[in-house]
């Protein structure tokens, strides 16, 4: 995967291209590295989303809010995000990374996609780094269901689908490939009525779920 198509991906084409390198950059590889621009991108993230969920739950007090925000911007979540841009394809490891599955390691993709945010805003500023991670979480930030901000996913599927009298849905294993260490699983969630398949991604059968009832539920909202 060339680095013209993670910026395709990301909707942002970078005026400075060694931002871009250094974004991918792990410590194990070369330096600079990207463990500054991580810095940087954690505190851009947390705002972003900080501010999305403020504008969109306008009743929720702080402590729920901070609540959606800290499940909205944790490693997994991240993780998810950046399998779903292949950005492991991309990364400048060390060989040792490599060879230990490192393209594929939560911590190692979470910290390049924060990093990716951090180089955006450093590159154009902070509204093009806000654009990107809106469009990144706008299926994430709609699946959440306002009365109920801390239920799972899976939890709100099902209970969506309760509520219309439909059948529940069913998940099921497509892949599970990588070492014991690292392995990434990809699950199908499929409802009979309305007729829909999603699927999900994650280092465990269950956040593959959870990704996949998310996205599931996205479709029936957009729906609704």
């Amino acid at each position: 995967m060339s680095e013209r198509r993670i910026e395709q991906a990301l909707g942002h084409s970078f005026g400075d291209g060694s931002l871009l390198t250094t974004a991918l950059t792990h410590r194990s590889h070369s330096s600079p590295h990207n463990e500054r621009l991580e810095f940087l991108g954690d505190s851009v993230l947390n705002c972003v989303i900080a501010r999305r969920l403020y504008e969109r739950f306008p009743a929720l007090p702080e402590g729920d809010l901070s609540r959606l925000r800290a499940n909205l911007v944790r490693q997994e979540t991240l993780h998810q995000l950046a399998l779903s841009l292949s950005l492991g394809e991309q990364l400048r490891l060390g060989e040792g990374e490599t060879r230990s599955g490192g393209r594929e390691r939560p911590s190692i993709l979470a910290d390049a996609l924060e990093a990716l945010f951090g180089a955006i805003w450093l590159d154009a500023g902070f509204g093009a780094a806000e654009a990107v991670i809106s469009h990144l979480y706008r299926d994430l930030l709609a699946s959440i269901a306002p009365g109920h901000p801390n239920k799972d996913p899976k939890t709100r599927l099902q209970e969506f689908l309760q509520g219309r009298r439909l059948g529940l849905p069913k998940y099921t294993l497509v892949t599970a490939a990588g070492q014991a260490h690292a392995q990434q699983f990809t699950v199908a969630c499929e409802i009979a009525k309305p007729p829909m398949r999603s699927e999900g991604s994650g280092a465990s059968r269950r956040a593959a779920e959870q990704m996949a009832a998310e996205r599931a539920l996205a479709q029936l909202q957009e729906k609704a």
